[in-house]
């Protein structure tokens, strides 16, 4: 169980970085251009994800950051981005209650699939 959450608090402070801009231009894209909470949350997702998988890539599973593991890593995080800025706009919920609720899901979503998926050890 242990060597399962190795890691965890370096991509915790990664992911603190990776909040903050998330969170700021999640704000921008619904007041300078009022777009629905879910395009805001996808695309803030976007550009902080980026970020932070380079980073965790470097430092937290220091492993090569590639296409394909950045392909997998978007598409079920920003999948995950998507649904919750959804359900945000359905419930008509305070932007501020949506992106908590994300960046609290994918801090431990986004460690598991990145440890057990994402960047998984190869046996030898």
């Amino acid at each position: 169980m242990n060597r399962l959450w190795k890691g965890f608090s370096s991509y915790t402070v990664i992911g603190i970085a990776n909040t903050v801009i998330h969170w700021q231009l999640f704000f921008v894209f619904r007041a300078a251009f009022e777009f629905s909470q879910a395009m805001s949350n996808l695309f803030a997702f976007c550009v902080a994800a980026s970020f932070s998988f380079y980073m965790n890539a470097l430092y937290t599973f220091a492993m090569p950051a590639s296409l394909p593991r950045y392909g997998l890593f978007m598409l079920c995080l920003g999948g995950l981005s998507l649904g919750v800025g959804w359900l945000g706009d359905h419930w008509r919920v305070p932007g501020l209650v949506t992106v908590l609720v994300f960046s609290l899901v994918s801090l431990v979503w986004g460690f598991l699939l990145s440890r057990l998926v994402v960047f998984r050890e190869r046996a030898r």
